[in-house]
């Protein structure tokens, strides 16, 4: 096995870059490999919090689900209270966010809307698109550290309310937490102290306050770690937020987000995170067979628009 600094041709230059793993699994059995290798490839992830790893041999989402709950130690999760669309494959691996392919999708880590969340996530890359498709990454550590400190103090001091109202618009709440059985919601919502209320007959909103910032349990440092500006209004494109709020009125959104005591989010405060976010970007180009691990508290990540099909699987621990 060869480590070497990840060198993929158009990837930007900023601190914190992940490692790339070369390998050759040329007559070797996946699993002997990452059963020999997993302690090596737990220790890269923990150090660097990303890696691509690339010369794998896949054959399906069952040898990827395998080779990823070897390489985590611990079984995959079940892709409950979604906030995205995805497709269920076997073994609690998952097809990618299903959005359409003009679409870009804002860096984010994976659950921060919620307070239960992976530690670690991994994708497969099966087919790269013709074009575009990258999954760039940024680290939550350079994310809180350039967000200027007096937005870092408001986020802190009075955290992000996610406000959601669940429909075909969006997602319904069937998708979302997987069942049709209302009690079944009402119990995983006073579990996870997520406030409820039932509108009518089929119609669902839900609250739910969490932290803006985690210290990260290993390098014990601050990490930006929430969604506020993935689901803001602001996020949208300006017609499109008009018409919804026309339409629907501010407190029907889909989904929507306030400070923690109920207070506005100042539009201009989420503007500068996701400029930060885009500065510090890292982008490189899908190849059959990769794959990328994460911790998903140290980075975040996205997808850029593309053209032709693009077969990318996912998988949480």
């Amino acid at each position: 096995m060869r480590i070497s600094e990840l060198g993929v041709e158009d990837l930007k230059p900023v601190a914190g870059i992940p490692l790339l793993l070369e390998v050759n699994t040329q007559g070797v059995k996946l699993l002997d490999w990452a059963q020999e290798n997993q302690e090596d490839v737990r220790r890269l992830v923990t150090e660097n919090g990303a890696l691509l790893i690339r010369g794998l041999r896949f054959l399906g989402s069952q040898q990827f689900g395998s080779l990823l709950s070897t390489l985590f130690g611990s079984e995959l999760l079940e892709y409950r209270y979604r906030s995205t669309p995805r497709t269920k494959l076997r073994d609690n691996v998952y097809t990618a966010t299903e959005y359409p392919a003009h679409e870009t999708i804002p860096q984010h880590n994976e659950n921060a809307y919620s307070r239960k969340w992976p530690t670690r996530i991994g994708f497969l890359c099966l087919l790269p698109s013709k074009t575009g498709g990258e999954t760039p990454i940024a680290d939550s550590r350079l994310i809180y550290d350039r967000i200027s400190p007096h937005i870092r103090a408001e986020f802190e001091e009075k955290g992000v309310m996610y406000v959601r109202n669940y429909s075909d618009l969006d997602l319904p709440w069937t998708e979302v937490f997987q069942t049709e059985d209302r009690q079944e919601v009402e119990r995983y919502c006073d579990e996870n102290h997520i406030e409820y209320e039932w509108i009518g007959e089929a119609r669902l909103r839900t609250r739910q306050v969490n932290a803006a910032s985690l210290v990260h349990p290993i390098t014990g440092k601050r990490v930006w770690f929430n969604q506020a500006h993935l689901f803001h209004v602001s996020s949208l494109h300006p017609d499109i937020q008009d018409t919804l709020i026309e339409s629907l009125g501010k407190e029907y959104l889909p989904r929507n987000c306030y400070f923690g005591d109920g207070s506005e989010i100042d539009e201009r405060s989420l503007q500068e995170v996701r400029r930060v976010y885009e500065e510090t970007l890292i982008k490189f180009s899908w190849q059959q067979n990769d794959l990328l691990l994460l911790d998903n508290l140290r980075f975040s990540h996205g997808r850029e628009p593309f053209t032709g099909e693009r077969r990318v699987l996912t998988g949480m621990a």
